[in-house]
């Protein structure tokens, strides 16, 4: 017996035999599906692709300049070079986060039931949607490099390879956070509501905006606690690293996560990353057979 998938956004229809939905070659032509979908959709709606860029060219602009004029350059370090990898961070969450608003879409207007009925596994469905959410986002992410001449930051072709891989990892456990959430809510307006208490928080407490430094102690442990810092200080560490910064400038925009007295190294830190992107694909993956 031989199922078929419901119509995807580019109008194919993917057969799938019932009784091998756990098969390998099964697993990937529904998870590719997923994620072909997913860019689909997102390639009709430009309007999404200009959105994803005008706050955080708002932040590093206005924000930046805003914020220099207030804290001074340390030699020929300013602010605004410290917020643009946490702006290349916000880009990749924000647009990591709100993929999976496609998920509340679906339930409105059945197309989840559809897919939800066929015999394929819950995990292929999962992984297409991350894998799609988090290559929108990355390459969104990708894009915010073009603004680095701007504002005095240099990039080696070794260092963007370097940022990508931070971003696909960034992506991929926002993505997946944003299915798990997804999957719970019924309805778009209590998506947008619950991302927003939950978004913003994280994002401001990872260190995107900030040093982690002298803060205090209640402050330092919450930023400790957020999963999002451990992927927030690889991308600015890999950015800083091309950089000629004096060590007052380094004093002054320090990096690094200290822990106990002890500052994480960058393999550490993507490794607490990577238990925080498994734990919600799995919590994602149960979660989504009742996403109906």
């Amino acid at each position: 017996m031989t199922t078929v998938l419901p119509h995807t956004a580019g109008g194919d229809r993917v057969a799938v035999p019932a009784d091998d939905r756990d098969h390998p070659r099964a697993w990937l032509r529904t998870a590719a599906m997923v994620w072909r979908r997913e860019l689909i959709r997102f390639s009709r709606t430009r309007t999404r692709l200009l959105s994803g860029f005008v706050q955080p060219i708002l932040f590093l602009f206005v924000l930046g300049y805003g914020m220099t004029s207030l804290v001074g350059t340390t030699a020929g370090f300013d602010f605004k070079k410290f917020l643009f990898p946490g702006i290349v961070a916000m880009t990749v969450v924000t647009t990591s986060i709100f993929s999976a608003i496609s998920i509340v879409w679906d339930k409105e207007f059945g197309f989840l039931r559809e897919m939800l009925v066929a015999p394929v596994s819950r995990s292929s469905l999962v992984a297409g949607k991350t894998a799609g959410g988090a290559s929108i986002a990355t390459v969104q992410g990708t894009i915010m490099l073009v603004l680095a001449p701007l504002i005095g930051v240099r990039l080696t072709p070794t260092v963007v390879v370097q940022v990508i891989g931070c971003e696909l990892l960034m992506s991929a456990g926002m993505t997946a956070f944003g299915v798990f959430v997804a999957s719970r809510i019924q309805r778009i307006e209590g998506f947008q509501v619950v991302m927003q208490l939950l978004l913003f928080p994280m994002l401001f407490l990872s260190g995107a905006l900030f040093p982690l430094n002298n803060l205090p102690a209640w402050l330092t442990v919450i930023t400790r606690i957020n999963p999002l810092t451990y992927a927030v200080d690889p991308l600015r560490r890999v950015v800083f690293g091309a950089q000629d910064m004096p060590p007052a400038a380094a004093a002054r925009f320090p990096t690094g996560v200290t822990l106990f007295g002890h500052t994480l190294p960058i393999g550490l830190e993507l490794g607490i990353f990577c238990v925080f992107t498994t734990v919600f694909l799995t919590l994602a993956v149960r979660s989504f057979g009742r996403a109906e």
